[in-house]
């Protein structure tokens, strides 16, 4: 047995509810294992939350939608150059106390970029650089759900879809290895777009901070 998260839509801050979910684990790395792993997570979740809708996203989603939704293929497009994935925006932007941030990672694959050594070997995490923006390393989480939602906001083709579900999973993600999670950061913007709070939220990261994590810049 083992327990991980479920991120629900929450329409108050910080706009999702964690509920840590029991469920049977099942070893092994391959993505069929990941993927059997998901399901037991959402049939135990279901069993007690029969009326809520449940999705995984990640690479091991056994639904398009989650898979798309991974922060692995999730891309942001920008104006020049190409395309990146928010993955490798978010390894390429974090600024160590002995160096960074390694920009570079930006043009890598999203393995590539989420396994360079640098990343181990530069000490701690300082804060973050994006372009000529930076961002605190407190909250811990505030970066990256920013940088997650403000690229999911463009992809306009997934929000219909999206919000039809109440709950989110990432069966990759570790909570006692990691703070950062793509089920929360989903279960946010579903909680923003469906209370009509998305456009107000990303007006700036100052507003994202105000209205997410009530904290005044």
């Amino acid at each position: 047995m083992a327990v991980r998260p479920i991120f629900e839509v929450y329409e108050k801050p910080p706009f999702f509810r964690k509920t840590d979910t029991e469920f049977t684990f099942y070893s092994g790395f391959s993505m069929s294992q990941k993927t059997r792993c998901a399901n037991s997570l959402h049939e135990a979740y279901s069993a007690k939350n029969p009326d809520k809708r449940v999705l995984e996203i990640s690479g091991a989603s056994p639904k398009e939608l989650g898979r798309a939704l991974s922060a692995f293929s999730l891309m942001i497009t920008p104006e020049s150059g190409e395309p990146y994935s928010v993955e490798c925006a978010f390894q390429g932007s974090k600024v160590f106390e002995r160096g960074g941030p390694f920009s570079d990672l930006i043009h890598k694959t999203s393995k590539e970029a989420k396994t360079d050594p640098r990343l181990r070997d530069s000490g701690k995490i300082v804060g973050f650089c994006l372009g000529d923006m930076d961002f605190p390393n407190e909250p811990k989480t505030f970066f990256y759900n920013w940088l997650y939602i403000t690229t999911l906001n463009v992809h306009r083709e997934f929000h219909a879809e999206l919000s039809k579900y109440d709950a989110f999973t990432d069966i990759m993600f570790t909570p006692s290895k990691s703070f950062n999670c793509q089920a929360e950061a989903a279960a946010i913007f579903v909680s923003l777009y469906r209370g009509g709070k998305l456009e107000e939220a990303l007006q700036s990261k100052e507003c994202f901070l105000d209205l997410v994590y009530g904290i005044q810049s």
